[in-house]
């Protein structure tokens, strides 16, 4: 199930799927995905009305859906590198580290991403 025609959406929806990994949204964790916004999209005149979007159409999917949603997405993505999929990655740790404590379902939300980041580059390669 792919949600996103563009990467940089589906990113945003990675970076909320991290945020609410221990079911809550925190401030700072909002900060730091605003901040990387800026990046992802710099030509967008409302970052914050776009996260709210991000945020609503997150909290709308069936939650055992955002496993199969981010699975099919990064296999949509398959042209996109793996460096700049790893990068997003390693963006995680600063959305989960925002709030100062990174819970254990955090940690099992960037394995998980982790191990599927893995797989297609396995699957890549093969």
């Amino acid at each position: 199930m792919v949600l996103h025609k563009y990467f940089q959406d589906f990113v945003l929806f990675l970076y909320v799927h991290m945020a609410f990994a221990d079911d809550s949204l925190h401030h700072t964790e909002e900060q730091v995905i605003l901040d990387k916004m800026s990046k992802l999209f710099p030509t967008e005149g409302d970052p914050k009305r776009k996260f709210d979007m991000a945020v609503a159409e997150y909290k709308a999917l069936d939650p055992a859906m955002v496993p199969v949603v981010i699975h099919d997405s990064f296999k949509y993505f398959d042209k996109v590198k793996f460096a700049q999929k790893y990068k997003v990655y390693i963006d995680m740790y600063d959305i989960v580290n925002a709030d100062g404590k990174v819970e254990e379902s955090e940690k099992n939300a960037l394995e998980a991403l982790r191990q599927i980041i893995d797989l297609n580059a396995e699957l890549r390669q093969a």
